[in-house]
């Protein structure tokens, strides 16, 4: 019986505790406590409705162009070498595009978000 009364105990303690968590925004910023913990906040992108939320589209297709860009450039080596640099600058660029893309559409917003670090 006792054992029972505390487990129940205990739940109730834990679900309270998380029940009355607080949230924090850019105003608390830089606020410490008591127990030596601080509300600490950053710029965190995240994603809404997007398909492609990783750019693996935009990503590909870039370092496609650019490796075929690429393979027209030079002989031997540096032939390779040209491919293998146009894929990487092309898939640098289709991923870029292809946020720029999703910024202006609103498929890719930064918020600003606080959380209580303790340390």
């Amino acid at each position: 019986m006792k054992k029972t009364i505390t487990s129940l105990l205990a739940a109730t303690l834990l679900l309270s505790g998380t029940a009355f968590a607080k949230t924090y925004g850019p105003a608390d910023e830089g606020r410490r406590f008591n127990d030596g913990s601080r509300v600490v906040c950053k710029n965190v992108e995240v994603r809404r409705s997007s398909k492609d939320s990783n750019r693996i589209i935009g990503t590909t297709t870039g370092a496609v162009l650019g490796g075929l860009l690429g393979n027209q450039v030079g002989k031997g080596n540096g032939k390779k070498a040209a491919t293998v640099g146009g894929a990487v600058a092309g898939g640098l660029i289709g991923r870029k595009v292809q946020g720029d893309s999703q910024a202006k559409k609103g498929d890719r917003v930064v918020e600003r978000q606080c959380t209580r670090v303790y340390r």
